[in-house]
């Protein structure tokens, strides 16, 4: 389970109407941040979000599925001030977090979840061309198509 983050790009200062509205990525907890790739808008990599988000040019809103305001500056962190404890202990069955319930192991928790072990402790997903397309230099995977 995580949080989903959204921009609704070109918000009508009068009325707060967007003229669309763009899936940022997504927060789970343990993860590296799946930011949404959408190259029809050239929103390629942590770059291009950064300047579409910062842009005074582009008037919008950023806020989570839950209708909470996120400022800029705090979503930048979500994506890239993440830590997690992936790999530290051992699984539930030796006595390790109840997060990992059902792993015999490291091992088997990515080979299961398609995931590796990624910076500061968090999983990331494995690369595979098609949802994973590549990893940020931070705490992000670059993910494209449809989100759940």
């Amino acid at each position: 389970m995580g949080t989903n983050y959204y921009f609704d790009y070109n918000t009508c200062v009068h009325c707060g109407r967007a003229e669309k509205t763009l899936h940022i990525g997504k927060s789970s907890m343990g993860w590296c941040f799946s930011l949404h790739v959408i190259p029809d808008m050239n929103l390629n990599n942590f770059k291009d979000w950064q300047q579409t988000l910062s842009s005074p040019l582009i008037p919008g809103r950023i806020h989570d599925e839950y209708g909470k305001d996120i400022m800029v500056a705090e979503m930048l962190l979500v994506i890239t001030d993440r830590d997690g404890k992936v790999g530290v202990g051992d699984p539930p069955s030796f006595g390790g977090p109840p997060l990992f319930e059902g792993y015999s192991s490291w091992e088997d928790f990515h080979e299961k979840n398609q995931s590796l072990q990624g910076p500061r402790g968090l999983s990331r997903h494995k690369i595979d061309g098609r949802h994973c397309i590549g990893h940020g230099e931070g705490t992000w995977d670059l993910i494209a198509g449809e989100f759940s």
